[in-house]
């Protein structure tokens, strides 16, 4: 969800089954320490949903016994919204062996897969302007951000992003982070 829709952490926590359309994601609110709120702009938009996570969303919410549009797509336990002490232990242990099952040189953060999803579009060759709507801020933090990335990219053919996900999943698998015993799996 991070990666494949750059949602930041609290934003996919605090999504619900209503908010998955065929082809975008409602973005309208985020959980902080337990809490739903508004997002950190406070405003809400919608977000592209590539092909391979609405698959794995289905498939999600097929294995979690077909919940309503009101629940929550990644709930904590008993179904409610993950606390921070929940999330924190996540990070420490799932998500820190998946970032050295991954080979990574640096200590990663969930947020930092965000920047996945801004790099698929760039590749894409989206506008700043298109790019910086999907991650929730304008177009002068888009291009301060990622100008390098913008840069790398400028003779570089084009790629889809839905391809690149799908060769990357066919070459190596995809990396998968277990939250827990009965928990989803977030890719």
């Amino acid at each position: 969800m991070l990666a494949y829709a750059g949602l930041r952490p609290g934003e996919a926590l605090a999504l619900r089954w209503g908010d998955m359309r065929d082809r975008t994601l409602l973005v309208e609110r985020a959980l902080s320490f337990g809490v739903e709120k508004d997002t950190k702009t406070g405003a809400h938009r919608t977000v592209r949903l590539l092909a391979p996570l609405a698959a794995d969303l289905r498939e999600w919410r097929m294995r979690s016994g077909r919940p309503d549009d009101r629940a929550l797509i990644f709930p904590g336990h008993n179904g409610k919204p993950w606390s921070e002490p929940a999330y924190q232990a996540w990070r420490s242990r799932a998500f820190a062996r998946a970032v050295i099952a991954a080979g990574l040189e640096h200590a990663a953060r969930p947020y930092d897969l965000r920047h996945s999803f801004a790099s698929l579009l760039l590749h894409e060759g989206r506008s700043v302007i298109y790019v910086g709507r999907q991650l929730g801020h304008d177009a002068r933090l888009t291009l301060g951000t990622y100008g390098h990335v913008i840069d790398e990219l400028e003779d570089a053919p084009r790629q889809d992003a839905e391809a690149a996900i799908l060769a990357a999943r066919a070459s190596s698998g995809a990396l998968m982070l277990h939250t827990g015993a009965d928990a989803p799996r977030a890719t």
